[in-house]
């Protein structure tokens, strides 16, 4: 596992492991567990300095560029433990390229994925006794490169800090795997073409907090966000992509710059259409939904995300009137759906796409 890495590896003593939390109240992103990854760049070396180490804090200067011109991009996949033991991440490589997006739209230096893919491996496996066997809990791993030069002025920094830090998470909605209700926004704007929302950037969700603490305070788990210009077109829901079906067609708003293009997303699509479902990227308008909810027609709606896998919708709320999605209950394909993928994560089936990797 450690040859040929390229990496430090400074190893937590026994005495100082962490005492890991009890499986059944994880929660998300509340416990991390003992090691991370990490590597720095500048203009003169490039990447440098890479290794696996204690979790730690980091002392930054407080003219570091992060906190004033927001360069911070992250990603976001998880490690499943299998049967005997062993343990698998979903489409790692796709993330590490789609943060190689993410930097070149912020004008922040690129990764070098099989660096960076083996370093990932080599921290799961050092750390997967952290990785929980209750059904539905995982490893949630956050890959994360934030701009550190000590200097004020609106340009790229000459410094980063690139990390991955882990932390064991539970279900990510309190609901669990039970739809969810969404609130329609037409108040505020997630993202325009032509600006960042298809990158994954720390300011996108800074700017979502206020509509999702509106929503929070309604009863509403997530809010689902329109198109910036007309308020008319369905983009997506503040942490995941999102899907209708209405009639016979699976409907997801097309990528077209202000939409993340979720790696989920793709596995559900590329899964859907494997199955025979007529699967259909076009504009949507939240009147077309409204009105599928109506006459019958919208038999259901989910959320496509790494952090809730698949997430059902069971309402949606539009300018203050509800609609109900199937009775409130999760859908067939949105069960087979969450079904299929978890297996395949968890190594319980094949993979004909080939997107596990076996860590170990």
């Amino acid at each position: 596992m450690w040859e040929n890495l390229e990496i430090g590896l400074e190893k937590v003593r026994p005495e100082q492991l962490k005492k890991k939390p009890a499986q059944d109240s994880l929660g998300f992103g509340n416990h991390f567990t003992d090691h991370m990854f990490l590597m720095k760049w500048n203009r003169q070396s490039g990447w440098h300095d890479a290794k696996i180490c204690p979790y730690q804090e980091f002392k930054l200067d407080p003219a570091a560029m992060v906190f004033h011109y927001g360069q911070a991009i992250f990603e976001g996949m998880k490690a499943y433990k299998g049967e005997q033991g062993q343990v698998y991440l979903f489409r790692p490589q796709d993330n590490i390229e789609r943060m190689n997006s993410s930097a070149l739209r912020m004008c922040m230096p690129r990764l070098p994925v099989e660096k960076v893919f083996k370093a990932l491996k080599a921290l799961v496996y050092l750390d997967r006794d952290w990785i929980p066997t209750v059904e539905g809990a995982t490893l949630y791993i956050r890959p994360t490169m934030i701009a550190v030069e000590p200097a004020l002025g609106v340009r790229p920094s000459g410094e980063y800090y690139f990390f991955v830090i882990m932390c064991p998470v539970g279900a990510y909605y309190p609901e669990g795997f039970s739809p969810t209700k969404i609130y329609v926004t037409d108040k505020y704007a997630r993202a325009v073409k032509g600006g960042v929302g298809h990158v994954k950037c720390a300011g996108n969700y800074a700017a979502s907090i206020m509509a999702a603490q509106e929503a929070h305070q309604a009863g509403y788990t997530q809010v689902l966000w329109l198109d910036a210009c007309e308020h008319k077109y369905v983009e997506e829901v503040g942490t995941s992509n999102i899907f209708f079906m209405i009639g016979n067609e699976l409907i997801t708003p097309p990528l077209g710059g202000s939409i993340l293009p979720g790696i989920t997303r793709d596995s559900v699509i590329r899964l859907a259409r494997s199955w025979g479902v007529t699967v259909v990227e076009r504009p949507i308008t939240i009147d077309e939904v409204v009105a599928a909810s109506i006459n019958g027609t919208l038999t259901e709606a989910f959320g496509t995300g790494t952090a809730a896998v698949i997430s059902p919708v069971g309402e949606l709320c539009y300018q203050e009137q509800k609609y109900s999605i199937n009775s409130g209950k999760t859908g067939v394909l949105a069960q087979r759906l969450f079904d299929e993928l978890q297996a395949i994560q968890n190594g319980r089936q094949d993979d004909p796409f080939k997107w596990i990797t076996r860590v170990g």
